[in-house]
């Protein structure tokens, strides 16, 4: 079956080979993505800012798949303390509102100090 592959710039990409998305058939996978800002500025310092960004990048690669946000149907979330539950269920919900994804959040050391979340998505294209 034909890959497609989405890729951010991200430089963990080319140094760990992998991509951002992948669709394979009416399936789109976005690998776990951090709030990584444009020219390596630092991230927004609260895990709404952090959650929000992490959606907008996650967006730009659903949309270069030819899926979008309405098409998610998992997220797997990455949290570095769980005082940032609120913060990300916040900005989780203003994306997923009407679409009401399945959800897993656990407790994790991400790779960057600055980073309080991590998210991860799959997407069936034109699905619920």
């Amino acid at each position: 079956m034909q890959r497609q592959r989405v890729f951010s710039g991200s430089p963990y990409e080319a140094i760990a080979g992998y991509c951002r998305a992948v669709r394979v058939g009416d399936r789109v996978f976005v690998a776990g993505t951090a709030p990584v800002m444009p020219d390596g500025a630092d991230p927004p310092s609260d895990a709404y800012g952090q959650s929000k960004r992490c959606l907008a990048i996650i967006a730009t690669a659903l949309a270069e798949a030819g899926s979008g946000l309405q098409d998610v149907v998992r997220t797997r979330v990455f949290l570095v303390d769980p005082e940032d539950f609120d913060g990300f269920a916040r900005a989780h919900g203003e994306a997923f509102a009407n679409v009401r994804p399945v959800n897993t959040t656990v407790l994790a050391g991400l790779l960057d100090p600055r980073w309080r979340v991590e998210i991860e998505v799959e997407a069936v294209v034109g699905g619920p």
